[in-house]
């Protein structure tokens, strides 16, 4: 933070050290008012820069929250084919461990997903998980079918576990906070610069201020909005596991 601070006040000090230079020189003209090179220059300089420092901000949850959807599809097909899996097993082992990928699923629901938007994931989801992982590394089968059924479901759950940690990377995901500063400040700047540039907008000419003053408001609001994959206007719901509930019905029990 202090090298950032000393490099902006470096090049604001050499702005002005030029300014001064020339002026003692006596080379150029005088640039005054708002409609001045050096206005339209700065004008069009900022208004580029806030651009690729919003569009960055738009960008990079939308990627992230697409990415964010396609690992919680992975994950709940994962629980599915563990189901299916668990169906191979001898009863009552595999209804035991249908009853326990049932019971993950409602408890990422009902319980996790609100966790989730805090940026982080429930330690008892976690625990739920490795209960799950020892209940089938600790079951004894007998026979070839039986025996393919758990090493399948094994792994199964390590696809789940390794989902899971994806899903937690998401959780923790956000845009850098300078960044979000950084278009704050330049909406900012961009609604101010032609006041500061010497403009005084009347009449008619406040329509336009007002309304690029809004819109810039509403897009800061957004970039802000939809900065956490789990929350906010793009946020992650949990569609794919509440499918993956309603597809265990149509899976046989373990018999």
């Amino acid at each position: 933070m202090l090298v950032f601070t000393l490099a902006v006040a470096a090049a604001v000090g050499a702005v002005f050290a030029a300014a001064f230079l020339f002026r003692k020189s006596r080379h150029g003209a005088d640039d005054r008012g708002p409609g001045s090179t050096t206005a339209g220059h700065a004008g069009s300089m900022l208004s580029s820069l806030f651009l690729l420092a919003f569009a960055i901000a738009i960008v990079v949850p939308w990627t992230t929250a697409d990415s964010a959807r396609q690992n919680t599809q992975a994950e709940s097909q994962s629980i599915v084919d563990a189901y299916w899996a668990a169906a191979a097993l001898p009863a009552p082992a595999g209804t035991q461990v249908q009853a326990s990928l049932r019971d993950y699923v409602r408890f990422i629901v009902d319980n996790e997903w609100h966790v989730m938007a805090k940026g982080r994931l429930s330690e008892e989801g976690w625990a739920r998980l490795d209960t799950l992982r020892a209940q089938v590394t600790g079951l004894h089968v007998s026979g070839t079918a039986a025996e393919a059924a758990r090493s399948t479901l094994l792994d199964r759950i390590r696809d789940m576990s390794a989902a899971r940690g994806q899903r937690a990377v998401d959780a923790k995901a956000t845009p850098p906070k300078g960044l979000l500063a950084l278009t704050v400040v330049g909406a900012v700047l961009t609604c101010a610069f032609p006041f500061l540039a010497g403009a005084r907008p009347r009449g008619t000419a406040l329509i336009p201020a007002a309304a690029m003053t809004a819109m810039l408001t509403i897009g800061v609001y957004v970039t802000f909005d939809i900065s956490h994959v789990f929350s906010g206007a793009l946020r992650v719901k949990p569609d794919a596991f509440t499918a993956a509930q309603q597809e265990f019905p149509r899976i046989p029990e373990s018999r």
